[in-house]
Formats: structure tokens, sequence, C-alpha cells
């Protein structure tokens, strides 16, 4: 029981990280497209910070969440 508790938690942190690094890439890869004077860089950078709140924080919420929920059904599992 144990070692199904901790694969579950394995699986799902694995999963989690993924997910967060592939985020994490394709903000890269938009800051890389664009090039420019340093006018240009700093509206790009107030319109990312107003609509990174808004699509990034929510799928990283989504993802720590069901990671969290996950860990606790294991927790569960475990306990009884």
């Amino acid at each position: 029981m144990i070692w199904t508790g901790t694969i579950i938690i394995s699986i799902t942190l694995i999963i989690a990280l993924i997910a967060t690094i592939n985020i994490l890439k394709r903000e890269e890869n938009k800051a890389n497209e664009r090039g420019g004077d340093a006018a240009e860089e700093l509206k790009r950078s107030h319109e990312y910070e107003t609509k990174s709140l808004s699509s990034n924080i929510k799928n990283l919420l989504w993802i720590y969440a069901v990671v969290i929920i996950l860990s606790i059904i294991a927790l569960a599992f475990y306990i009884f």
C-alpha cells in the first residue's frame, strides 16, 4: 500500500514538473521571437505582466491543485 501511494505521488509530481517546464519554455519562446528597442520591450513587459496573471497562473494553479488533491488521496489510502 505504501508503494502504491508513493508511485501515485511520484507520477503526479513528474507530470506537474513537465507541465511547468512546458509553460516556461512557451513563455521563453515568445520572449525570444520578439525584438525591438527599449520602449517596445517595456510595453511588452507590461502587457506580459497583466496577461500572465490571467493565463499562466491559472494553468499552474490547476496543475498544483490536482497534485495536492491526489497527494491527499494517496495519504488517505496510506493512513486507512
